[in-house]
């Protein structure tokens, strides 16, 4: 595999309007949370296809601002073309460098074909070697390009369709592809382990293809879904979905979906991360709100499991990883917790009695994608914990545990995490038969929640960010299930702060990380009325012994603690409660040093491609 590619932004439009550029820019502005760090637009008019693309935020580009781009001068569609045809691209640097040459969309040697591409086409090298020894010559150094002079080579031998299909067959690695060609009044599509979603609109003959439904939300709540290994040609008599591999034609459903825009709006607030933290008032009451007959149907399969395998990635990882106390202590039944990206060591162990509970926020994240294909594989079933429950996980998967959480579009997860550490500690009094006890315990916590979100709260979290905003590095531990919760805390700081950040066991201080405390080092200590408070104050006072600066989280002031946060006493549901103030700590300290906390640098909302 070739390191990681983050998921990036696709928009394109087919149907009536008469110039639909302006609408691919206003697609992709909305896609500007999933991140990128340049863009391109491609335009067909005639037997032309025209092209801008440039470094930069497509936000500080306005719709007019396309009749000084030089290379889309002299765009005119004749009265023969029917339909505008257009798309366009963010992309997130992997193969070249950050340069105008290449960013998105490439076009083939001649010209003549254009396509954009999410994902890495992994045996490009290959390709491009034999291509190369065939006469291409190479503009750019992206694998992308390589794709669009295979598809000009087929297309010398076979028609424009029957090409784009051979050559996707060829590629290795996940995708999400869109081509157009000169002479075709057409755009074809196809997937493979990245999101591309089709939207119907309301004009005859109207569609958009997009990596996420915010971008055309505005337009159309119909919807298709392009499952993997699957594409799609669209012209003026329509969609044609066809299995890439045979060849054979196959019928998708329209779906409705039923989102509101202003969900994906700030309104009144000034950022994503600050309004979806603040939205957990809401979500965890609609988290905790399951259907019991899916619950207790989870419970039996994670009881009569022979090896229950909890997976994530990122912030969801540490999720399954609290997943793993909170079943050990409610339930009194052991689970298993592994990164996605580490659960090949797994793999040897899965039979067709094991069970994944994969847990994302999107459901589209490579690693436990690609767990839950060799777990199928083995005949194992798999629950799937997810916010978009029309995401690929959750069409793998036997069941389905949806977040509710709504539009989370900041890149650093709050509203999620909280929402998925509910729905594992519901799940773990399902296993031990106590569901309306975990409903109970969950309502009550949530309402403390509430009552703790409030503008005086905040103002104090900042008041303890003011003093930390130029700190070099700082620390976070705990113990039991909240030792996780540390390394959640570290993964929200890094994010938006950019300060080093690094949670530790707090018994595992004296081997070796107590030599990083110096004078005024921020340390943050997760404390909770349980067996483990005794042994954190000890663990604090080992690090103020050293100089460091006690910044304690928890439902008592200690004596110790030189700032106190305090969280309502959760008692066994105590990191649902710890980890929302470092949430806020960390989008204060963000703000404070000019960050963008939606948008952080190098990172994007979700890793869809390895």
């Amino acid at each position: 595999m070739l390191g990681y590619i983050h998921m990036c932004g696709i928009f394109a439009y087919f149907g009536p309007q008469k110039d639909s550029l302006p609408m691919v820019i206003a697609g992709l502005k909305k896609l500007e949370y999933r991140g990128y760090d340049s863009w391109g637009i491609a335009d067909k008019r005639g037997d032309e296809i025209f092209i801008h693309k440039q470094t930069g935020k497509i936000g500080d580009f306005e719709a007019q601002e396309l009749e000084r781009c030089e290379e889309l001068k002299g765009r005119k569609k004749p009265e023969t073309q029917k339909n505008s045809i257009s798309m366009g691209h963010s992309r997130w640097a992997t193969h070249g460098g950050v340069t105008d040459s290449n960013a998105h969309p490439h076009y083939s040697e001649n010209r003549e074909i254009v396509l954009i591409h999410n994902g890495i086409f992994e045996n490009y090298l290959e390709v491009k070697e034999k291509l190369v020894s065939q006469g291409h010559l190479f503009r750019s150094e992206t694998d992308t390009e390589v794709l669009a002079h295979l598809i000009e080579e087929l297309n010398k031998k076979m028609d424009f369709e029957s090409a784009v299909k051979k050559a996707l067959k060829e590629v290795e690695g996940r995708y999400a592809v869109l081509v157009m060609s000169q002479k075709e009044n057409k755009i074809m599509a196809a997937r493979r382990g990245s999101p591309l979603i089709v939207g119907v609109g309301k004009a005859k003959d109207e569609f958009f293809i997009a990596s996420d439904i915010p971008a055309f939300i505005s337009e159309t709540n119909q919807v298709m879904y392009l499952d993997d290994d699957q594409v799609i040609t669209i012209n003026e008599n329509g969609a044609i979905f066809n299995d890439l591999a045979t060849g054979e034609a196959i019928e998708k459903r329209i779906v409705e979906i039923h989102w509101k825009e202003e969900t994906a709006e700030k309104g009144d607030f000034p950022h994503f991360m600050i309004k979806e933290i603040t939205e957990q008032k809401e979500t965890l009451y609609r988290a905790i709100n399951q259907d019991e007959k899916l619950l207790e149907k989870a419970a039996a399969e994670i009881n009569k499991a022979f090896g229950t395998y909890f997976i994530g990635c990122g912030t969801a990882g540490k999720v399954c990883m609290t997943g793993e106390y909170f079943f050990a202590e409610i339930a009194k039944k052991h689970v298993n917790f592994s990164f996605g990206s580490e659960f090949p060591a797994y793999h040897h162990f899965l039979t067709d009695r094991s069970l994944i509970v994969a847990v994302s926020q999107s459901g589209e994240t490579a690693d436990t994608l690609e767990a839950l294909e060799v777990a199928k594989k083995k005949g194992a079933k798999i629950i799937s914990i997810v916010n978009v429950e029309s995401s690929t996980m959750a069409r793998m998967s036997d069941l389905v545990i949806p977040i509710k959480a709504g539009r989370e579009i900041a890149v650093a997860s709050t509203k999620a995490t909280t929402s998925q550490l509910a729905i594992l500690a519901l799940l773990a009094h399902a296993c031990a038969g106590k569901i309306s006890e975990g409903r109970r315990v969950l309502a009550e916590t949530a309402s403390e929640i509430n009552d703790m979100l409030n503008p005086r709260y905040e103002e104090h979290i900042k008041e303890v960010a003011e003093k930390i905003k130029d700190a070099e590095s700082m620390y976070i531990i705990g113990r039991g299930k909240n030792y996780p919760m540390a390394l959640e805390a570290a993964i929200k700081l890094q994010e938006v702060t950019y300060i080093h950040a690094e949670g530790f066991a707090g018994g595992e201080l004296k081997h070796g990380p107590l030599a990083l405390i110096t004078k005024n080092t921020p340390c943050i200590v997760f404390t909770a009325n349980d067996e483990n408070r005794k042994a954190m104050l000890s663990n604090a006072q080992e690090i103020k012994a050293r100089g460091g600066m006690i910044i304690g989280i928890g439902p008592r002031k200690e004596e110790i603690f030189d700032e106190w946060i305090r969280v309502p006493d959760a008692g066994e549901l105590s990191p649902i409660v710890n980890i929302i103030p470092v949430q806020i700590l960390a989008y204060q300290i963000a703000v404070i040093r000019q960050n963008n906390p939606d948008m952080p640098r190098n990172l994007a909302k979700s890793v869809t491609v390895k």
